[in-house]
């Protein structure tokens, strides 16, 4: 049976202005800037329309000093999609960046690993060295909407879909999943924070909000195998993404880029 093939896209609707020792635990020896993109990502054919990540708020924005370049709901709408619409919602995981506007797909199911849901609300939230990212008003939210059948839980691997399926990788979160994904160049795999920066796979080095430190080293391994090769692995917050991968269009350079299509440098590098 023939695998159906989806377009992947990265959207990016905020961002902000930080340092390299922001981003990786002990530090970094250069003081240098290393800013961050926030992104949701859309998977879609003629059958399917999936979003994965529903993004902040422009008040959580706000409390946190984020940049919103543009409400999530408007930027997938450049690509035109209407989220009220939307049957089918992966939450990679529960932090503010990644759930925050949930509320603006009435429509949708949302999928979710049973071990995320069990983090937000056991003992571990306690600790704000572990809630700090996540917002009790979000965790509610989602089992409000269990309540009303609209979560679909995964126990680790599952496929959603023909050719897309979720992944339980841990570490950042302890139900952080990765969402693998059958294009025309081959399995494409949505990391998400299980590598916010193209550099945390390829050094072996962690993000500083990490809950298992070992499940995130053992997660560069799983996305690996999952993608066709590591050039098939889209980090979660990376600008280099924005760099690497065609825009959609000259009007959305800078905005949307296509990701099952070769990277830019493969592209224009004869022989590669």
């Amino acid at each position: 049976m023939t695998i159906p093939e989806y377009e992947v896209f990265a959207i990016k609707y905020a961002q902000r202005q930080a340092r390299r020792a922001d981003h990786f635990i002990g530090g970094d020896p250069h003081d240098a800037p290393m800013p961050m993109d926030y992104f949701v990502w859309l998977i879609r054919n003629a059958e399917r329309e999936i979003v994965v990540d529903t993004g902040f708020t422009a008040d959580m924005a706000a409390k946190r000093g984020r940049e919103l370049l543009r409400a999530p709901r408007a930027a997938l709408a450049l690509l035109g999609v209407k989220t009220e619409a939307v049957r089918e919602v992966v939450i990679t995981h529960m932090h503010y960046d990644h759930v925050g506007t949930h509320a603006d797909f009435p429509g949708a199911v949302f999928h979710l690993q049973d071990e995320e849901m069990r983090f937000v609300t056991g003992r571990y939230m306690r600790h704000a060295q572990f809630s700090r990212s996540f917002e009790a008003d979000d965790v509610a939210g989602m089992v409000r909407l269990l309540f009303k059948g609209r979560v679909a839980f995964h126990d680790g691997a599952e496929e959603i879909a023909p050719g897309v399926s979720v992944h339980h990788i841990g570490g950042h979160t302890a139900g952080l999943q990765a969402v693998r994904v059958h294009t025309r160049r081959g399995w494409v795999v949505l990391a998400s924070d299980a590598s916010h920066y193209y550099e945390h796979m390829e050094t072996g080095r962690c993000y500083t909000t990490t809950f298992h430190l070992g499940r995130v080293v053992e997660g560069y391994e799983t996305l690996r195998r999952l993608a066709d090769s590591p050039r098939h692995i889209i980090p979660g917050h990376d600008p280099l993404v924005m760099a690497r991968y065609p825009a959609v269009s000259k009007e959305l350079d800078g905005i949307a880029v296509r990701l099952d299509v070769m990277p830019r440098e493969q592209r224009e590098t004869p022989g590669r």
